[in-house]
């Protein structure tokens, strides 16, 4: 390995020119979230569909073939074996009988919940499927927080911030003097030191990005989605892949604590633009926020994954549409496609220039996202589990809503 003089700078001063952002208020964050979500929760409501009624006839949506199967409690013949929703015998349900699921290759026999249809709960999220999306994402965050307790409780005896600080110079000597340094030929401090002169508005407007994009506009991603995902196994599908992406960065954040450029010591040549601009986000601050989760960058990993999704979207790229899809104009294509490209390339351009994370972040959060996206379906083995859980709140899961209002609207851009 070589010198660590290779990679160090003599200690000057920066220069900032720009007057610190206007803070955002910290309710506000919280506010914009929980507005995307329960304005989600409201557009993709099922119309057709009251709460307060007791009628004991199943609910029909008015979009889908007869023989289409949307889920367990509709309780139709055929399976979509694509939809992880649907795994129920139409005759043991109609019996009350155990629902028969398949899990590592071994036939798991779950309780049948079709029989708390018409609880009060129940309804209410038939009526509003997009709760049980929600609720994935609390999980979701729920283990992030987490993940900074576990760390502090691996390296207690050795000292976490020593031990990230370490592991972030290392990914520091990994791009500028290893074998593969070819791959790396531009280094993060000089794209930094690109906006430190003459470009620091700019750079002021990263780190409100920074700040700002990646939570709400992951969650307003999963919310537009939602509605308008041509199926319910498509969305799935994206769902499923950021998820694992989460847990193969949160296994990562535990056991490789990683430093951001921005917090190591000065003679690496990095400035924490971030706090000189008082553009932490909320999200990001506080007692169990992972400061030392660098490796790898989930802003990039969800940018990379909403960036395919729009691409995929877009239909350009494929010849067949799926069931209730229309091929979009020629307008509509390529605004997918420039914000395909141009959403993962604003948020690679930010986390580097904001020295809040290396180069290598983003190609591993880049390979886990690629990992996920072939492995999701590994999910499908915590169905038994949900199937026990909504025995023990004594709930039927919801017949999803995905793409139905949009498609009532025609199906066009």
């Amino acid at each position: 390995m070589a010198s660590i003089s290779n990679i160090t700078h003599p200690i000057d001063k920066p220069e900032w020119n720009s007057k610190p952002a206007w803070k955002l208020p910290g309710w506000a964050e919280p506010l914009i979230v929980a507005s995307i979500l329960f304005g989600a929760m409201y557009f993709t409501r099922r119309r057709n569909y009251s709460i307060l009624g007791r009628r004991k006839t199943l609910y029909n949506s008015t979009l889908d073939d007869p023989d289409s199967a949307r889920s367990s409690d509709e309780l139709l013949p055929t399976y979509d074996p694509e939809n992880e929703d649907d795994p129920q015998d139409p005759v043991d349900a109609s019996k009350g009988l155990p629902k028969s699921r398949r899990c590592c290759g071994t036939t798991v026999y779950t309780p049948n919940t079709s029989r708390f249809k018409d609880h009060f709960h129940s309804r209410i999220f038939q009526k509003f499927p997009f709760l049980i999306e929600m609720f994935y994402w609390i999980i979701n965050y729920a283990f992030y927080r987490m993940t900074s307790i576990a760390s502090q409780h691996i390296f207690s005896e050795t000292g976490i911030w020593d031990v990230a600080k370490g592991h972030g110079i290392a990914v520091l000597e990994f791009e500028q003097v290893s074998w593969l340094s070819f791959l790396f030929p531009i280094r993060e401090r000089s794209v930094q030191q690109w906006f430190m002169h003459g470009h620091q508005d700019a750079l002021t407007f990263l780190n409100r990005t920074y700040a700002l994009i990646h939570i709400p506009g992951t969650v307003g991603f999963i919310a537009w989605y939602y509605y308008i995902a041509p199926s319910h196994p498509t969305f799935a599908t994206v769902r499923r892949t950021m998820t694992l992406t989460n847990f193969l960065a949160f296994v990562t954040f535990i056991f490789y604590p990683c430093m951001p450029p921005r917090l190591l010591p000065k003679e690496y040549g990095f400035l924490d633009s971030v706090r000189h601009d008082d553009a932490q986000s909320v999200w990001q601050s506080g007692k169990y926020v992972n400061t030392l989760a660098a490796m790898p960058s989930m802003h990039f990993g969800y940018a990379f994954c909403i960036g395919s999704t729009l691409l995929y979207h877009s239909t350009l790229f494929r010849r067949n549409l799926e069931r209730n899809e229309v091929r979009k104009n020629k307008f509509w294509k390529m605004f997918f496609v420039v914000v395909g490209f141009g959403y993962p390339a604003l948020i690679l351009t930010t986390i580097v220039a904001t020295a809040n994370h290396y180069w290598l972040d983003a190609m591993v959060a880049t390979c886990f996202v690629v990992l996920a996206f072939f492995c999701n379906k590994v999910f499908f083995v915590f169905i038994p589990l949900e199937d026990w859980f909504l025995w023990i709140i004594r709930a039927e899961k919801p017949i999803p809503s995905t793409g139905e209002r949009f498609r009532e609207l025609g199906g066009r851009l």
